[in-house]
């Protein structure tokens, strides 16, 4: 079975037969142990740390259908290596096109994501209402918020109430997250412990999204809810919406009560707030796990993984523009 690979350090990365060869060089240029990761045994690559590759390999690593997403030193997504879009196909990207091209098309996709996104948002806030953390006050207006979204006509009103929705949800943090405060949210970069999570598990969801659209025949430049080039991949920006609350928000509730990441764990400085590579370590580590993680799903009535949910999203969207059926997104049952 294929998996990711996260590589934090910095480093060399060359070919050795079917092999990959991943050589550690610390700051000072001292080289250290080599690892040795069979190629058919990856899925994809997750740079961290600073890549030292040719072309050679990366021509290696299109051959073998292996994508490689890099992050600066501030955990910013900076980009993705992908193998050739091998599964795209001509009907489908036209289909994909007209979609986007036609208003009323448009917006009812642009809406799905929305609501299944604030849906999502809405079960993980009752989940933790069960659990006496009153978030009542946020889950209501969400649920108000949400009665407008089928009334909205263009895209930039939708993603309005789309940033209302999201305002409210994570004012709620500061309610479930024991500890540590929000203080609202914050970008580039992130002002505390909770906006840093926040920001390094949405680019992991982004690029999740991004590895399984490659494998279907979906265009991952052509969105619906966010404008293509506003992003290079936008069309992952729109799936990520629906499983954000899924995975990333619930990892860093886990990670931030059970304390298995702290304080220790996070570089504050002037500039802001980032994790620490212990604190990425324990949240990839935590990451895997959620996507890996099987449930029964209740249409296909067999075991799915979270990461292959993703794919069947895809696939779900690829039905509807082809007209063979009406996209529903996933909604989390519990």
């Amino acid at each position: 079975m294929k998996k990711t690979y996260y590589l934090f350090n910095a480093g060399r990365l060359s070919r050795k037969d079917y092999t990959l060869k991943f050589l550690p060089v610390d700051e000072d240029g001292l080289e250290g142990v080599p690892k040795y990761i069979p190629v058919e045994g990856v899925s994809d690559l997750f740079c961290f740390g600073s890549l030292d590759a040719n072309s050679a390999l990366y021509n290696f690593l299109g051959k073998a259908g292996i994508a490689v997403h890099f992050f600066d030193y501030y955990e910013n997504y900076t980009g993705s290596f992908c193998p050739k879009e091998y599964l795209l196909a001509g009907k489908m990207q036209i289909s994909q096109t007209r979609h986007y091209i036609d208003s009323k098309k448009r917006m009812i996709i642009a809406r799905k994501f929305v609501s299944g996104g604030a849906f999502n948002m809405t079960k993980t806030l009752r989940y933790y209402l069960n659990r006496d953390k009153d978030v009542s006050v946020s889950l209501n207006s969400i649920e108000l918020l949400m009665l407008q979204i089928e009334q909205t006509k263009e895209v930039n009103e939708l993603m309005g109430i789309e940033g209302n929705i999201r305002q409210r949800y994570y004012q709620a943090f500061d309610i479930i997250v024991n500890n540590y405060q929000m203080e609202g949210r914050s970008k580039q970069p992130p002002g505390n412990e909770l906006n840093a999570m926040i920001s390094f598990g949405n680019m992991m969801c982004y690029s999740a999204c991004l590895n399984q659209l490659y494998h279907t025949q979906l265009n991952p430049t052509i969105s619906f809810l966010h404008e293509p080039g506003f992003r290079r991949f936008s069309l992952a920006l729109d799936l990520a919406e629906i499983f954000k609350p899924v995975l990333v928000d619930r990892t860093i509730f886990r990670l931030l009560n059970k304390k298995e990441i702290s304080s220790k764990d996070f570089d504050m400085n002037m500039n802001g707030c980032m994790l620490k590579d212990s604190g990425r370590k324990v949240f990839v580590k935590a990451w895997d796990e959620r996507l890996n993680e099987t449930f029964k799903h209740p249409v296909l009535n067999r075991n799915v993984s979270y990461k292959h949910l993703i794919k069947l999203e895809c696939y779900k969207l690829g039905k509807h523009l082809l007209g063979l059926d009406e996209y529903k997104p996933y909604k989390v049952r519990w």
